[in-house]
């Protein structure tokens, strides 16, 4: 039996998921969450074998959840479920530790072919996702600009985006303000920016944000 958190913010989805999952006698979802906090509490608790996440969530983005489940449990399989196409997010999200990305426009049937691979300890790859990363082992001069970022660095872009402020992010970060602003220097170059709302038209235009 593979143990399932469902972490949406949308009630509907989450309805959804948990009526189809329950088709078949290997999974169970044992327990749901609709923010990064309530999340963190289930992993906290051990309730579940993978974390199927969004990677929008009201109280903090997809990529910090994903980070702060990854530091309390790195074994823990995360697979994201996203309404973003696979070319906004899933290279960097599978660099920072999920175990598979898929879109929800996917096959019902992939999800559960997903949840039953990560279960084993193996990555679960679309094809097109297998191909992305393929292409960035042998050139990088073609990446959109975001793809270039550190996973840190793409942490900070992401906040400044949404309009986050440097001092909130120290502290939401444990940073310090000082190495924030390094960062958000470091973003500004590599991405030949020169503001935050820079940052927010390119966030906006790559559909990074909502």
């Amino acid at each position: 039996m593979i143990r399932i958190a469902l972490v949406d913010d949308h009630a509907v989805v989450r309805a959804g998921l948990r009526q189809f999952l329950s088709d078949h006698v290997d999974l169970r979802v044992v327990a749901e969450a609709s923010t990064g906090r309530e999340a963190l509490d289930i992993v906290r608790k051990e309730l579940a074998d993978v974390i199927l996440l969004d990677i929008s969530m009201p109280d903090q983005s997809g990529v910090d959840a994903l980070v702060a489940i990854k530091a309390r449990a790195p074994n823990l399989p995360v697979l994201i479920l996203s309404g973003f196409p696979e070319e906004h997010y899933a290279t960097t999200l599978l660099r920072q530790g999920a175990a598979g990305y898929l879109n929800k426009d996917c096959d019902p049937d992939e999800i559960v072919k997903a949840i039953r691979t990560v279960a084993l300890g193996r990555r679960y790859i679309t094809s097109g996702v297998a191909e992305r990363l393929a292409a960035g082992l042998t050139s990088t001069g073609d990446k959109p600009t975001h793809e270039q970022l550190s996973e840190r660095e793409f942490q900070v872009f992401l906040r400044l985006a949404k309009g986050e402020t440097i001092g909130h992010m120290a502290q939401s970060m444990s940073l310090s303000v000082k190495t924030v602003s390094t960062y958000r220097t470091r973003v500004m170059e590599k991405m030949g920016l020169e503001s935050n709302s820079d940052l927010t038209y390119y966030a906006l235009k790559n559909g990074l944000i909502q």
